[in-house]
């Protein structure tokens, strides 16, 4: 546990803010996804909105944890 908390503590030390907004939007779109009572009529366009939020967030955030993960410490 003490190494998953290690690489979250040097993710954290190595992002900007611009990482952080992209999680938060990452995480945003996965909750809207998730949870929206959308009527039916306009439920796909919104899922497809936030599924193309999501790929376009989470492409470059898993980029960067997995160069961090096998970068050599």
């Amino acid at each position: 546990m003490d190494k998953l908390f290690d690489f979250g503590n040097r993710y954290a030390r190595e992002s900007t803010w611009k990482d952080f907004a992209l999680v938060k939007f990452c995480l945003f779109s996965m909750g809207l996804a998730a949870g929206t009572q959308i009527p039916e009529k306009h439920k796909k366009k919104a899922i497809g909105a936030a599924a193309c939020v999501f790929a376009a967030t989470y492409i470059p955030l898993m980029s960067k944890v997995f160069r961090l993960a096998f970068r050599r410490a």
